[in-house]
């Protein structure tokens, strides 16, 4: 289906539908996005669909909050989404990290995780202040966005300041290495020896 709502051309159409439809329509359409961006981004990203999106992530309705990060997610997964992420919605995810709705956050995570994959994502997501609120998730047990948040935050360590500032954090990763989920030990393990490198 993915596949088919791109040789159709439809991408466009469905970007520019999210501005006028009412909620119930919109969510439909984050939905289809996130399936077609499984596949394919460029043709999304040249209707200049983030700037759609950061809107999105400050919505009143939670359905549509999360799956515009949702949206968000998908783009990040591909190279030249990444760049786009970086310059446009760190802020606004690093303030969805704190959202109330536990979908929201680990979508809002996962866009940031991709986000910062690029260099000039980490030294974003450092100025609008994202380690304070990663650093709850991560202490959070039941977080879904826990894996994320602490990839993220390995990422963030390979910045000097990133590092200097999670040095005093290190046991809340440490706890990490006890979690019941091998992915969880594993990443909380990578990040404790990026985070205590020295030069």
């Amino acid at each position: 289906g993915a596949v088919g709502v791109l040789h159709a051309g439809l991408i466009p159409l469905l970007v520019f539908k999210l501005k006028t439809e009412p909620e119930e329509i919109q969510e439909l359409i984050l939905d289809t996005l996130s399936n077609c961006l499984r596949v394919e981004a460029s043709e999304a990203l040249a209707t200049g669909v983030v700037t759609i999106l950061k809107e999105k992530l400050t919505h009143s309705s939670l359905a549509i909050r999360s799956k515009a990060a949702r949206v968000l997610l998908e783009i990040g997964t591909h190279p030249e989404g990444k760049s786009a992420a970086c310059e446009e919605v760190i802020p606004v995810l690093v303030s969805l990290v704190e959202d109330t709705d536990p979908e929201v956050q680990a979508s809002a995570t996962g866009a940031l995780m991709f986000a910062t994959i690029k260099p000039q994502g980490r030294f974003s997501a450092l100025g609008a202040k994202a380690i304070p609120p990663l650093l709850k998730l991560v202490a959070e047990e039941t977080s879904k966005a826990r894996l994320s948040a602490i990839k993220t935050l390995t990422m963030l360590a390979e910045v000097p300041e990133g590092r200097r500032t999670l040095l005093h954090h290190t046991d809340t990763f440490q706890q990490c290495l006890n979690d019941p989920c091998e992915a969880v030990r594993r990443a909380a393990k990578i990040a404790i020896s990026v985070i205590q490198w020295k030069p």
